[in-house]
């Protein structure tokens, strides 16, 4: 299947023409990732299902991030608030709350030595939700998103990276690239 180029024009000019992607493919994008997400938040964290490892030290154990929806919610603009109320090391969780309560989507997770920086430049992350949101609007629906930082994530980037990759792996987030092809994204702007 084709992906969806957003951002590129299309020939004569007619985006909506090259979009496919008509309320009714959106809403079943979205019911998909959610029919796999759900079952996860339901009972335990996600870190809970892992199966624990004997070689583990203790720093790894003491690392294991909770359910994301327990954390709290800050708007994707945090980062221009007076005062930055995440600091240092983190995982950070985007979600998607436009399904409504106990529905949300897990759309992207990433980790930062800064918390309170890492949203303020380019991130890929952000062209993502803004193709997607527009699709959204296009399709008459809200966008309605939100950012959770979890703060008690290792310090050394090497163990960080680790957690964020099982954390993925374990979510499946469908704007990170190792799960694009899972979901076939239609809201990034990478050439295929």
């Amino acid at each position: 299947m084709r992906q969806i180029d957003l951002f590129a024009a299309p020939a004569g000019g007619q985006l909506e023409a090259e979009l496919a992607l008509d309320d009714q493919a959106l809403q079943a994008w979205r019911l998909r990732v959610l029919a796999y997400q759900q079952p996860l938040r339901q009972g335990t964290p996600a870190s809970a299902a892992q199966q624990a490892n004997l070689f583990e030290t203790e720093s790894q154990t003491d690392h294991r991030p909770p359910d994301p929806l327990t954390l709290p919610a800050q708007h994707l603009q945090f980062w221009r608030w007076p005062e930055a109320l995440n600091q240092g090391a983190a995982l950070y969780y985007v979600f998607d709350h436009g399904l409504g309560p106990e529905r949300e989507l897990l759309l992207y997770l990433g980790e930062t030595s800064q918390a309170d920086r890492r949203w303020k430049g380019d991130h890929d992350c952000k062209d993502y939700l803004a193709a997607y949101g527009e699709a959204l609007v296009r399709c008459g629906l809200l966008p309605r998103f939100s950012i959770r930082f979890w703060c008690d994530a290792p310090t050394k980037t090497r163990a960080r990276r680790q957690l964020e990759q099982q954390q993925i792996r374990h979510w499946q987030p469908p704007f990170n690239k190792e799960c694009r092809q899972r979901w076939q994204t239609p809201f990034h702007n990478q050439p295929r």
